[in-house]
């Protein structure tokens, strides 16, 4: 894989460098927005790690041309905590967003669930996610070989949180895979997600699969 660090901070660099290089990835790095626009055409990179606070712009700005370069993915790496700017970013296209400071052991979780986002499998295929089988082609859910009836509205809702397995999903991604429309009610939503934890998880009350993001979506455990 071949990841770009789009961030001014020279410590964050110094770090992520050698240990993504140790992994056998080969990583590029920018310091600022169009210089790492321009790093991830001519390299043709698979990830991008992408701060906010760049010095010639805000980050989220360059998610649009970051994504049409193809099946790039994007996971933010800023100090901004506000749920608005997670939101804004995920809703742009980015596909996880992590706080600063972060852990080395997080990001890497994070990066492998964006690996994985990168080989899920094709409109007929499957999406597995520990013990979870999704059938995309028959519309089939399994847990541990157990077929478990869904509705049609919650197999949506499950689709598109398989999809981004281990990413956050936001509530406007949701709401527009099961009603078609961003701005609908998110009680719908919450309800929804409710009847998936009866059916899926060992113990709703106590979810381990899906899991909530507080104030911006929820994200399938991977």
């Amino acid at each position: 894989m071949r990841i770009l660090i789009v961030d001014d901070e020279p410590a964050i660099a110094r770090v992520l460098q050698p240990v993504l290089a140790a992994m056998g990835w080969t990583v590029f790095t920018a310091a600022r927005g169009l210089e790492g626009l321009r790093t991830a055409a001519a390299e043709a990179v698979d990830l991008v790690l992408l701060d906010l606070g760049l010095p010639d712009g805000d980050g989220k700005d360059l998610i649009p041309g970051l994504l049409g370069l193809g099946n790039v993915a994007i996971i933010i790496l800023s100090a901004r905590h506000q749920e608005s700017e997670k939101v804004a970013a995920l809703d742009a296209g980015a596909d996880d967003y992590v706080d600063k400071p972060f852990s080395i052991e997080e990001l890497m979780a994070r990066i492998r669930a964006a690996q994985r986002r990168r080989g899920i499998a094709g409109a007929g295929g499957e999406l597995h996610v520990g013990e979870l089988a999704i059938d995309l082609g028959r519309r089939r859910v399994a847990v541990m070989g157990e077929e478990v009836k869904l509705s049609p509205k919650e197999f949506d809702l499950l689709r598109a949180l398989g999809e981004h397995a281990g990413q956050v999903v936001t509530q406007r991604r949701l709401l527009l895979a099961g009603w078609g429309d961003p701005s609908a009610d998110p009680q719908y939503l919450r309800t929804y997600v409710a009847l998936l934890r009866q059916k899926l998880e060992e113990d709703p009350s106590e979810p381990r699969l899906i899991l909530t993001e507080p104030g911006v979506g929820y994200r399938l455990n991977a």
